[in-house]
């Protein structure tokens, strides 16, 4: 995501300290000591503006929701976001953190995770930068190691060429989709479904919503 340096991004992050989640000494392996109860952990991996993770934590109180951007001035909004709506979480179950997806085993145990949700992921079109989009098999090859035997990643994009390439990196790592569809908005899989401030933006000018859900089997790397 490209965006424009917010005035005062430090000072207005740090005052939206009270929704970050400061990397711990050793990988969570579960949401007590961060929200001081109970419930399943899932991760959005490139959380953008915050909408999804909003509209999951209140639509879900039950779940321990973490929402991870590496780019400050990005979370600066979703933090904001957050905070402007949180008189509509029903329970505190919202943290952000600022990382890099690849360091994301420092933060989570394996098979700790009750599913992971990737959203409109930079698409990095040049093929010389395949290895850096979140959907290559490195990248899936982590996220399975940090979920649960038959816990879902869900992954939603307008961007085709993306959406191919990642058929084809689950393929090489052996794993099946549980679904595909090519147009989410007219699909059975829409039911539930929580739209992304992209996502409203794509549709609303007539883009249809590529998105897949693939089951986790050993949560090993492959």
């Amino acid at each position: 995501m490209r965006m424009r340096r917010k005035k005062h991004g430090a000072e207005r992050l740090a005052a939206m300290s009270h929704y970050l989640l400061e990397k711990p000494e050793s990988p969570l392996t579960s949401p007590e000591a961060v929200f001081g109860h109970a419930g399943d952990m899932v991760l959005e991996v490139g959380c953008g503006k915050g909408g999804f993770a909003c509209g999951m934590t209140e639509a879900h109180p039950d779940l321990c929701f973490f929402a991870m951007e590496k780019i400050s001035d990005v979370l600066v909004v979703a933090t904001e976001q957050a905070d402007a709506r949180k008189e509509a979480r029903k329970t505190d179950n919202l943290r952000f953190l600022l990382a890099d997806a690849k360091d994301l085993p420092l933060w989570f145990a394996p098979h700790s995770l009750s599913a992971v949700y990737l959203n409109f992921s930079d698409p990095w079109p040049k093929n010389k930068h395949a290895k850096r989009r979140l959907t290559y098999r490195a990248f899936l090859s982590l996220y399975f190691s940090l979920l649960k035997p038959g816990a879902p990643l869900c992954f939603k994009t307008d961007n085709r060429p993306l959406f191919d390439f990642t058929l084809e990196e689950l393929a090489a790592l052996g794993y099946t989709p549980d679904y595909v569809t090519y147009d989410l908005h007219t699909s059975p899989y829409n039911e539930g479904n929580i739209r992304t401030e992209y996502e409203e933006t794509f549709s609303a000018k007539g883009f249809t919503i590529n998105a897949l859900r693939v089951t986790a089997k050993d949560g090993e790397p492959r």
